[in-house]
């Protein structure tokens, strides 16, 4: 094959993704045009090579006449890559820089965006029961992924990860046995049902839904790595706008406010760890 005939291979694939993300927006709402090119077509080419498809023109065809298979695309295209107490050391962080401050409000409010399995949702609510938080707080846990938000409410996860899961939650700053928050039954672990109490499970999608409320604190790490910079800086004025002046924003450690429009409208509380605080507006 000649080197213009792979040009105009890879031209004419990238218009079939454009078209077929184009197709899942105008029909069903769900927009994935300023995710990450390469992200998704990996995904895209995944599913492809699993499917009875022999071009994504044909998948644009099945995603407009086939609800089912809509709903694997967007299962493929989801970010659920996740663990308790994941990164350590952001959690100390947390712990040592933003507790003292929550603890001078009688009310929190805390907004888990992108939650997934729900992993680090309930690794934020055993930190704040041990710092003596969790009573005064209403956590919300979303996700555009109503499967994954189901299993999460679930708390059930393998127990082969639990290891894995006490060691990050020692490392993390933990002042317990990780091991009083879950009971083990066969291949799984069943985590302490009380956790659930002030979680709220629900759909949003931060591509295209609004401001979510007046929030102390919004966590939302590695899913902003999957959009592109336009997305990203759509998604910050979001959080800008859904945090209460002083409030608390943590992101993953591969991610960043800096190129953004609004890092001039947070302070830095740890760069390394990802963590700022919205200014206090005049």
């Amino acid at each position: 094959m000649s080197n213009d005939q792979t040009i105009n291979n890879l031209e004419n694939e990238e218009l079939e993704i454009r078209l077929l993300l184009e197709a899942i927006f105008l029909k069903y709402g769900y927009d994935f045009r300023d995710y990450s090119k390469a992200h998704l077509k990996r995904r895209i080419m995944h599913r492809l090579s699993l499917s009875e498809l022999n071009t994504i023109s044909q998948m644009q065809h099945q995603v407009l006449y086939d609800r089912w298979f809509l709903e694997t695309l967007l299962r493929d295209f989801s970010i659920n890559v996740t663990e308790m107490f994941r990164d350590p050391p952001f959690y100390k962080a947390f712990r040592q820089e933003v507790v003292p401050v929550l603890k001078t409000y009688p009310y929190i409010k805390v907004w888990h965006a992108g939650c997934s399995s729900g992993e680090e949702v309930y690794s934020m609510a055993i930190l704040l029961k041990e710092e003596g938080l969790y009573e005064r707080t209403q956590i919300y846990a979303t996700d555009f992924n109503v499967e994954v938000l189901e299993k999460a409410k679930q708390a059930i996860y393998p127990i082969d990860d639990i290891k894995e899961y006490t060691y990050n939650y020692q490392q993390s700053g933990g002042l317990a046995s990780f091991a009083d928050y879950y009971i083990a039954r066969y291949d799984s672990v069943i985590l302490d049902q009380a956790l659930k109490r002030k979680i709220i499970f629900a759909d949003h999608n931060l591509v295209t839904d609004g401001v979510f409320g007046e929030m102390h604190v919004i966590i939302c790490r590695n899913v902003l790595i999957y959009f592109n910079r336009d997305l990203q800086n759509n998604v910050f004025k979001l959080f800008y706008e859904s945090l209460r002046n002083g409030g608390f924003l943590g992101i993953g450690t591969k991610e960043s406010l800096r190129f953004s429009d609004y890092m001039g409208k947070f302070n830095i509380i740890s760069e390394n760890l990802k963590i700022y605080q919205k200014k206090f507006e005049v």
